[in-house]
């Protein structure tokens, strides 16, 4: 081979290394980017909101007259009997203390009622002799009259006389009694507290509350012995058994909701996920201050657990679940919500079209946290990019992260 062809091969080559070389450069790099298949299925729109369970029924036991609650005899989560256990005991209450002023008054009212103590004793003495003087002068007249020697009128006087002054006798012991009496009244006026160490008197009785119904102890409102007044509040009494939830709906989205409504509870502490059903939409709204200091008018919606006991056996009253409450229920062609952006005033996605994705835009109908339902722009078993990146536009070179 001569020196010039060699040269011509060379040369050749050369050429043909430069221009792969270049292509390779030249060549656009696929974007790697998630894809998933889109699918016909069932699709639900649920109102989520935090919720509190609670004891449907709630008996709440308070102080039926004033005076000294003993220390409470029974703990939370205690279970008691309606009409056996003693939940609660009332003594009497201490008396007040005294300052100078009303000591001095008391004493002085003490004084008083014994002075006229005396007087009452007095008076009995006085009624006793005229009494005695009377029963005297009957008998003198009762011997002269037998003799004739006095009318009947002047008898039947002397018996009237003793007649009233035993009357007047039974009036000053009545009279006595009551000075006694107002007397014990005054000096009960000095009585000071007692030490509560102390034993109570003989006499001293106390009232035992108890259950009105069975259940288990809810809350306990002071456990220490304190003084109450009638209508105070003791603790509280339920079955943990019967629960129910509660849920603070904001009232925009309460209106799309009925009674019967299925619900699934979230996030309670256990495995998997509760079933409730909505009861009550109670009818008035209130206002309530959001933690960002926005007022929001909400409304309060009650459910019933579904879910037997033995699968939730570890929750109860005032226990913090999570609620997703089932506003609409239906099937058609699901769009992952990841997969959606926004293209002016409409939703996009971009479809896989082979090695390349074309943007398309969709029309929607009814989206929950996750999908959406398409009613136009996408079929069955198309594919697109969810969580499509910046680098990825319509016409870009990609492939599927899945395969890398």
């Amino acid at each position: 081979m001569s020196w010039n062809m060699r040269k011509t091969i060379l040369a050749g080559v050369a050429v043909v290394a430069v221009a792969g070389f270049a292509y390779v450069a030249t060549k656009p790099e696929p974007v790697p980017v998630d894809i998933t298949t889109i699918a016909r299925g069932p699709i639900e729109v649920t109102v989520n909101v935090e919720g509190r369970t609670r004891v449907r029924d709630v008996y709440d036991v308070s102080a039926p007259v004033a005076g000294h609650l003993a220390r409470s005899p029974v703990s939370i989560g205690d279970m008691v009997t309606a009409g056996e256990t003693v939940v609660a005991r009332i003594a009497p209450g201490d008396p007040a203390f005294l300052d100078v002023r009303s000591r001095a008054q008391a004493e002085a009212a003490v004084a008083q009622a014994t002075a006229a103590v005396s007087v009452a004793e007095a008076q009995i003495s006085m009624a006793e002799a005229d009494l005695a003087h009377a029963q005297t002068i009957l008998n003198r007249l009762h011997d002269l009259h037998s003799r004739g020697t006095i009318p009947q009128a002047q008898l039947e006087d002397a018996e009237l006389g003793v007649d009233v002054a035993a009357a007047k006798l039974d009036s000053a012991h009545a009279a006595y009694d009551m000075r006694v009496a107002e007397l014990s009244a005054q000096r009960a006026t000095l009585i000071e507290p007692r030490d509560r160490n102390d034993p109570a008197p003989d006499d001293a009785c106390c009232i035992d509350v108890k259950a009105p119904v069975s259940g288990k102890v809810l809350s306990v409102a002071n456990e220490s012995a304190r003084p109450v007044l009638p209508g105070a509040p003791i603790l509280s009494i339920g079955e943990t058994d019967d629960l129910e939830i509660t849920a603070e709906v904001l009232s925009t989205d309460a209106v799309r909701l009925t009674p019967g409504a299925q619900a699934y509870v979230d996030r309670w502490g256990g495995d998997g996920s509760l079933s409730a059903r909505v009861r009550v939409i109670e009818p008035a709204g209130f206002t309530k201050v959001s933690a960002l200091g926005i007022e929001e008018q909400r409304v309060r919606v009650v459910l019933d657990l579904l879910t037997p006991k033995q699968d939730r056996a570890a929750l109860g009253h005032g226990f913090r679940v999570f609620l997703r409450i089932v506003e609409w229920q239906g099937e058609g062609v699901i769009v992952p919500l990841s997969a959606l952006f926004r293209d002016g005033a409409d939703w996009a996605v971009f479809v896989v079209d082979g090695d390349h994705v074309t943007q398309r835009k969709v029309m929607l109908g009814r989206r929950n946290s996750d999908e959406a339902v398409v009613l136009s722009g996408l079929a069955e078993g198309e594919q697109v990019v969810t969580h499509p990146g910046d680098r990825v536009t319509d016409g870009v070179l990609v492939v599927d992260r899945a395969t890398l």
